[in-house]
């Protein structure tokens, strides 16, 4: 199939569409092998980096970057050197990063401060942006444009801790502030020390507040956004938390009802105003960003700006190096321990039944140490990807791969948590089926007076079997998220 749409663009037969059609084929694995030995080195496709065709040449660039053909790379900048049309140039700009552009970083160098210095015409500055944008990728790989290094540790910031809004006051309460309270997103504060809030475990994540200056709505346009980005004291604010003084590499993140196209054009837009109004100190990178400004609608219909410095070593879940995807968030796990704390016994012998990675456990154990853990799931590879977790927190557990309806155990456990599984392809009956065979087999394994904390979204299940086991007493229940119906629960037994 390459060979023989190669040799229709040879014979000149709609050879913009031949090249076009081969990038899209070698989206295939076997025709992207195909493609690789049919090249080789990609002599063959040089002459079209030449063709009096614009597009021709903007296609052929593109199928070398997409081969990644490392030989092409001198071909490729020279194409880049002599090509005249703009939106050419950031297209073999694209292709000479996927290959080898390290020889020529001196001469990219240039080109970048000379555009940066030169006045743009209105109609040319989407591609000399292209170009920009191309070139920044390509020498920030040389450590023209290195990360940065925080250094505001001791500064006073306006943060935003974001957790269930029911429980803000449970992570507010834990804070050293100025000011502080609790906000539909999570508790606001004013703060002077941050490497205390990096240790907090019960919150999801850490943003700063950007005042805009003024009041800014999405019928405002995406220009009126950019500007007031560049106005706000955003670019100051990174300034003074970093030492290093190389350009901002951001992304926007719009959380709004506008569908996925529009959010992204606007979203374009808007960042495109926010670079030339900071003179390109800000650049939007959104595949490769250390900056992210995190934008959301208020109540009454106004833009609020964050931004999330992904700058600050965050080191509260480095135990977590392995995740699947019915994962608990550890912050979550961590807030829902937080509440059952009352009830926790120290040096107590646990169990997680539904254990996954073994997110539930490490938390735990953070927050008062076990004498004794065991972890049991179905699902093999979550048990090996948990002991691989408990080996990075320094905490011993039993890793079973069992189901846990069939396991036993010679003597009771203090403690049985668990991040109850999803009812996913199962039926309404089989899921009631689950609860009932879980709460019999918790009833066989705890201990006199011990404790179930779990978490579940199935409340007409759980409450079910309260009222059909009668050794099990609610001690609390506490909404979490009410929209999606999830609750934890704190049960005791006397047997």
């Amino acid at each position: 199939m390459i060979e023989k749409l190669f040799h229709k663009a040879l014979r000149q037969e709609e050879t913009r569409k031949a090249l076009s059609e081969i990038r899209a084929a070698i989206k295939e694995e076997e025709l992207y092998w195909e493609a690789l030995e049919f090249f080789g080195n990609g002599e063959a496709l040089g002459p079209f980096l030449l063709h009096e065709d614009a597009k021709v040449r903007k296609n052929a660039a593109a199928l070398l970057g997409d081969l990644e053909m490392e030989e092409a790379a001198e071909e490729l900048y020279r194409a880049y050197q002599k090509e005249e049309k703009l939106f050419v140039k950031s297209a073999l700009l694209w292709a000479l990063d996927k290959t080898n552009p390290y020889p020529y970083m001196e001469e990219l160098l240039k080109r970048y401060d000379y555009l940066r210095s030169e006045e743009v015409k209105e109609e040319e500055k989407k591609h000399i942006r292209e170009e920009l944008h191309a070139l920044e990728r390509i020498l920030r790989k040389d450590g023209e444009s290195g990360r940065h290094i925080f250094s505001g540790w001791n500064q006073k910031y306006a943060v935003l801790l974001t957790t269930p809004s029911n429980y803000a006051k449970l992570t507010a309460d834990k804070i050293r502030a100025y000011k502080k309270g609790a906000t539909p997103l999570g508790v606001q504060a004013i703060v002077d020390s941050l490497r205390e809030i990096t240790k907090l475990r019960t919150y999801r994540e850490l943003l700063f507040l950007v005042a805009l200056g003024r009041d800014i709505g999405i019928e405002d346009g995406p220009k009126a956004l950019g500007e007031a980005l560049a106005d706000s004291k955003l670019l100051q604010l990174l300034e003074r938390s970093h030492e290093k003084g190389e350009a901002f590499f951001f992304r926007l993140d719009f959380k709004s009802r506008l569908t996925l196209e529009e959010r992204s054009r606007y979203l374009r837009r808007a960042a495109a105003v926010l670079e030339e109004k900071t003179n390109r100190r800000m650049v939007n990178m959104p595949e490769d960003y250390e900056f992210e400004i995190r934008l959301y609608i208020n109540k009454n219909g106004k833009i609020r700006a964050f931004l999330k410095m992904l700058s600050i070593p965050m080191e509260r879940f480095s135990y977590r190096k392995q995740t699947i995807s019915a994962s608990i968030h550890p912050s979550l796990a961590a807030l829902l321990l937080e509440l059952a704390r009352p009830y926790l016994k120290p040096n107590a012998q646990i169990l997680d039944p539904c254990c996954g990675v073994g997110t539930m456990l490490v938390e735990r154990h953070k927050i008062m140490p076990v004498r004794e853990a065991y972890a049991i799931d179905i699902f093999g590879e979550a048990v090996e990807k948990g002991k691989e977790n408990a080996l990075a927190a320094g905490m011993d557990v039993n890793f079973i791969h069992k189901d846990y309806l069939v396991f036993r155990h010679n003597y009771p456990f203090d403690e049985i948590i668990a991040n109850l599984p999803l009812r996913g392809k199962r039926s309404k009956e089989e899921q009631d089926a689950f609860y009932e065979g879980f709460f019999e087999k918790s009833q066989e394994l705890l201990a006199q007076n011990g404790i179930m904390v779990l978490y579940s979204n199935e409340n007409g299940f759980v409450k079910k079997q309260l009222r059909l086991n009668p050794c099990f007493r609610l001690y609390q229940e506490y909404l979490i998220f009410e929209k999606e119906g999830f609750y934890l629960y704190i049960i005791g037994i006397k047997k």
